[in-house]
């Protein structure tokens, strides 16, 4: 995993779009967003390691998505440009990557910069529900990962709007920050 911000110059979202200054786990983890590595051929096998995180987090439900051309068919356009859209859930997004990578872009707060985290085979990704986000492959053009959810799984997007300001989760996760920060 590599994290950085975002350059936001035009072009291609699937290319790295580094502005060359990078994200450090620490700073990750006080916007909530959590990381592990655990390569796939780990001693014991990654699946005990997941397993071992997942009952620790609470993760009761899990999946596995493929997001390949082959594996969308005709949706998969649509799906890379709704998966590109800004926007936030009000569960938490989890996912191990399997093969493939791609890139998980999250607000940074209180600058509003996106932070771009580069997800390759082998990282565990936790996105903390009411963070903007979104997700784009990379140039591979293909991700496979493991999905974990907490409860069934709802996601439902919600876009970034005025209303997705005042959202219960967005605003229980801003006073989450704010409370990290006076500690």
């Amino acid at each position: 995993m590599r994290a950085y911000y975002f350059d936001n110059l035009p072009g291609d979202q699937r290319l790295q779009h580094d502005s060359g200054t990078s994200v450090d786990l620490a700073d990750l983890r006080k916007l909530g967003v959590l990381h592990w590595t655990i390569p796939l051929d780990s001693p014991g096998g990654w699946e005990s390691e997941i397993d071992r995180i997942a009952l620790e987090q609470g993760y009761k439900n899990r999946d596995t998505i493929n997001v390949t051309k082959e594996g969308l068919g005709d949706q998969y356009e649509s799906k890379i440009k709704t998966f590109f859209e800004e926007h936030m859930h009000e569960d938490e997004e989890i996912r191990y990557t399997l093969s493939g990578s791609g890139f998980f872009d999250v607000r940074d707060h209180p600058s509003d910069k996106w932070i771009r985290i580069h997800c390759q085979p082998g990282d565990l990704l936790v996105v903390p529900a009411g963070i903007y986000h979104r997700f784009t492959l990379d140039e591979l053009n293909q991700i496979k990962a493991l999905r974990l959810f907490k409860e069934e799984p709802k996601w439902t997007p919600y876009a970034r709007s005025s209303e997705t300001e005042s959202n219960a989760y967005r605003v229980q996760y801003i006073n989450s920050l704010k409370a990290a920060t006076v500690v």
